[in-house]
């Protein structure tokens, strides 16, 4: 039985059980619910986690471990001869993986029975032929052991499939028992019940923290086997990019580190004022009928995929861009340029400028305007020193918020600004970014292994310290000017 299959099946063990259990604790009063501690339902929810969390918990950790166990298990099956020249265990194993899922597809389809895979040959080229005869596809000789690790992997996670579905079930069997054989008019299933309750929360609100340490420490772990291979100095200090292979790379983080800022620098010129302006109107001087208009056909922006925007920057702004200003004042030919991926970026991050700046000034209580137009201030000085000081660490979230989404963006950057790794002021130029770099680096039929693959998780890293400094940066901001109101 399959994983999704397994975890189906425990729900519907601990659907059941919150009937039967809800059904035993009327059962035990009679129908009469008063003599009941808890409510009905509560009795219904304790056999329902005591029959699906522990189960879930165990096939969730199962999961986890049965890839490493497994691969445990065959690793010493290869030796060094099976490991190709310039290759790794990685790569190996990795076959051995594609060839196992393989044969299982091969032998669920009918292609291949277990007969069959049982006599199969071990010599090299003929197991390649007899693979490709059941439609899979090799692109290098079978070796002996990997053909036998395939084998035996596929043979182990078979046996640990058969036993996940049997510990699983019996844990949510045993669990929904144990549960109902507690199941009296005195027991305490509401405080069971809540106590599940404030455990899920707990830990939904840790799921934020574990997530930003589990990103951190696997790119700690990856950029240290980059700096292991690739001297640190070079990566920071290098003005050049440019990766090779096959060799003699220059792999310095300047020039996209450059084309990252000077990017999400024109988006925010271009995005932050209007953004602000579009707030301040729709929130002080647009009547109800205009603001229920504009303000859903702005959201709308915020709603289109990124590759349209990007097929926008392609077509139609850089074309204008270069025909109208770059070429005529002698500045570029191309129509990839930062400030056709800047002005395009600019466009989708208005929205978010807007809509947060709103709500932040609506926000602001209605008697500060109350009190500053009785102290004789026109509505514009209003808004500039009282609503806006106000509303600025709001503002300054919305700011930052648009910040990291350009900082992140990537077909728009793809699509209008190029693929050139440079350093230059001119902003009718291609330059790129570290976003499109991280997925140039790791896309291809490349060695994990090469420092030319582990630079993505080093620029990975170093875009996540960019973005950490820009929130310490706010937080500096929001806290020297923030101001108290009552």
């Amino acid at each position: 039985m399959s994983a999704g299959l397994v975890i189906l099946a425990v729900i519907a063990i601990a659907i059941g059980g919150f009937f039967i259990g809800r059904s035993r604790a009327l059962g035990s009063v009679q129908g009469d619910v008063r003599k009941l501690h808890s409510l009905p339902n509560y009795y219904g929810q304790t056999v329902f986690l005591f029959s699906a969390v522990p189960a879930l918990l165990v096939t969730f950790a199962w999961l986890l471990l049965q890839p490493l166990y497994v691969e445990s298990q065959v690793s010493g099956m290869i030796t060094a001869a099976d490991v190709p020249e310039g290759g790794s265990m990685s790569l190996v194993l990795a076959d051995v993986r594609r060839i196992s899922s393989g044969l299982d597809i091969a032998i669920t389809s009918g292609a291949l029975t277990e007969d069959q895979l049982a006599t199969m040959s071990a010599d090299e080229t003929d197991v390649r032929a007899q693979l490709a005869e059941v439609g899979i596809a090799v692109a290098s000789e079978v070796r002996q052991n990997v053909f036998a690790a395939a084998k035996e992997y596929r043979d182990i996670n078979a046996g640990l499939k058969i036993t996940l579905t049997i510990v699983a079930l019996v844990l949510a069997l045993g669990g929904a028992v144990y549960a109902m054989s507690r199941i009296t008019p005195d027991f305490r299933a509401r405080n069971v019940a809540e106590m599940a309750i404030k455990a899920l929360l707990i830990l939904s609100s840790t799921v934020a923290i574990l997530t930003t340490i589990g990103i951190v420490f696997s790119l700690l772990f990856e950029t240290s086997n980059f700096f292991r291979m690739y001297p640190a100095k070079d990566f920071f200090l290098s003005l050049t990019w440019n990766p090779q292979f096959t060799g003699g790379s220059d792999l310095g983080i300047a020039p996209l580190l450059w084309g990252t800022l000077y990017v999400s620098f024109v988006a925010l010129v271009f995005a932050v004022p209007i953004g602000l302006l579009v707030a301040v109107f729709l929130s002080e001087y647009a009547s109800k009928r205009v603001r229920s208009l504009i303000k859903p056909a702005i959201e709308i922006l915020a709603g289109i995929p990124t590759i349209v925007y990007g097929l926008f920057a392609l077509i139609t702004i850089g074309p204008l861009l270069r025909d109208y200003f770059a070429q005529p004042l002698g500045l570029g030919t191309s129509s990839s340029s930062v400030l056709t991926a800047g002005l395009v970026m600019g466009i989708m991050l208005i929205p978010f400028v807007s809509s947060l700046s709103d709500d932040v000034i609506n926000a602001v209580p209605q008697s500060m305007r109350d009190g500053s137009y009785g102290l004789g201030a026109t509505q514009s000085e209003t808004v500039k020193q009282v609503i806006l000081p106000a509303a600025l660490p709001g503002i300054v979230g919305a700011v930052l918020l648009a910040a990291s989404r350009a900082i992140g963006e990537t077909m728009i950057v793809v699509m209008g600004a190029g693929a050139a790794a440079k350093l230059s002021l001119n902003p009718f130029e291609a330059m790129t970014t570290i976003t499109v770099k991280i997925v140039s680096q790791l896309t291809g039929d490349t060695e994990f292994a090469s420092p030319e693959t582990l630079v993505a998780f080093a620029l990975g890293l170093s875009l996540f310290v960019v973005t950490l400094g820009l929130n310490v940066l706010a937080l500096y901001i929001v806290r020297k000017y923030r101001e108290q109101y009552e």
